[in-house]
């Protein structure tokens, strides 16, 4: 079964773009693996709280990557 799993900022994508994500990433998988994992093919797209992750020993907020903080 193919799976994909996606993290973004909490509050950065709407429900349009999350469902785009998820048609975009099946059409690859059947793409690649052919119309029959279509039934079978799982993307989760989840949501980090702002500081919630890092890279490379640094925590990473929306203000250290350029993006307008979310509104609360």
């Amino acid at each position: 079964m193919p799976f994909a799993n996606y993290k973004f900022p909490e509050g950065i994508l709407d429900h349009a773009k999350k469902e785009e994500i998820i048609h975009r990433t099946t059409a690859m998988f059947v793409e690649y693996f052919g119309e029959g994992v279509r039934p079978y093919s799982m993307v989760l797209v989840e949501e980090v709280a702002d500081g919630g992750w890092g890279r490379a020993d640094e925590t990473l907020t929306l203000e250290k990557m350029g993006l307008p903080p979310k509104s609360r």
